[in-house]
């Protein structure tokens, strides 16, 4: 996605360095989030290889090239990966300043045979209970330097509902410890696109083995960033064999691994997520409550979050008075 939108007659006229700023403002409107790019430059890499072993041009490419690589797709991706990779050839195709093939009338009914014929039913991360997290908790050692670390990275991922690449992102400049709670401030994330003032509010359990805040605020002792530090200091970051700390930021991986380790393999990153709008759901929370937290801006949203797959459980039958 490197080069620049096709200027048109009309603006060639324009000066370079303005040409040049209008060029690059619009291929970052269309490019969307760094992860997103990420995603999709591998996407049109597998793209331009396939149309490379079929013959076919991938760009521009036509609507019946589309719908081939979409039918060849539907057998080994999942509905979301099929219509990631079609938004990846989309996006190339705009910034380059070609009509999208993917909006073609053929594409969409090839998409919805696929629907029809695959479904398009979502593999969700499971949430936890709280029982569960709380015998976890309990159980972990903070002796170390990574058990801290890790005890703090999961207690705060819990209860601020955090995104793992959010909580890799933190430094320890974004938070804000006071008598009543915790303050994180959050720059860029999946629904802050564009660097809005955010804050998540963290709260003191009165159980020190729970508590979110002195575990965070022992692992940021432990780290000893000083006022004299230069720059920003990641909060969160990688810790050596033999127990040495590094500058190393951890990455979303790392994340995603510890929750399998300490949690349970069935478990990811997103599970702490997902976990926190369940059980605050289940507790009396409203959706304003955990939207405050998640910085969801829909309700359907959070009710896509909300894991109550237990039908004996969490069923109106129940409530019938019979």
């Amino acid at each position: 996605m490197e080069k620049a939108l096709v200027i048109t007659p009309s603006e060639s006229a324009l000066p370079s360095t303005l040409v040049d700023r209008v060029a690059h403002y619009a291929r970052t409107g269309l490019e969307g989030a760094a992860n997103t790019q990420r995603a999709y430059r591998t996407d049109l890499r597998n793209f331009q290889t396939w149309c490379l072993e079929q013959g076919y041009d991938d760009l521009p490419a036509q609507p019946a090239t589309i719908a081939a690589y979409a039918a060849h797709l539907a057998d080994s991706c999942k509905w979301s990966t099929l219509t990631r990779k079609l938004a990846a050839i989309s996006k190339l195709h705009q910034v380059r300043g070609f009509d999208s093939p993917t909006t073609d009338k053929q594409v969409k009914i090839v998409l919805e045979g696929i629907k029809r014929t695959k479904g398009i039913r979502q593999k969700q991360a499971p949430a936890f209970t709280l029982h569960r997290l709380k015998t976890l908790l309990r159980g972990m050692e903070t002796e170390s330097m990574a058990g801290l670390r890790n005890k703090a990275l999961l207690l705060l991922g819990f209860t601020g509902a955090f995104r793992r690449s959010e909580l890799v992102a933190l430094n320890v400049e974004d938070l804000s410890f006071t008598e009543e709670g915790l303050l994180v401030s959050m720059g860029r994330s999946k629904t802050n696109q564009y660097g809005d003032h955010e804050e998540k509010a963290i709260y003191y359990s009165p159980e020190v083995a729970l508590c979110p805040i002195r575990t965070l605020l022992a692992w940021v002792n432990r780290l000893g960033v000083g006022s004299q530090s230069a720059g920003l200091n990641p909060l969160f970051v990688r810790v050596r064999k033999g127990d040495q700390l590094t500058a190393d930021r951890l990455t979303d991986k790392t994340v995603d691994d510890l929750v399998k380790r300490y949690v349970g393999p069935s478990y990811s990153a997103h599970s702490l997520r997902a976990s926190f709008v369940t059980i605050a759901k289940l507790n009396g929370a409203d959706d304003s409550e955990v939207m405050r937290q998640t910085k969801h801006k829909t309700t359907l949203m959070i009710q896509k979050y909300t894991r109550l797959e237990n039908i004996r459980q969490h069923n109106a039958a129940m409530k019938l008075g019979l």
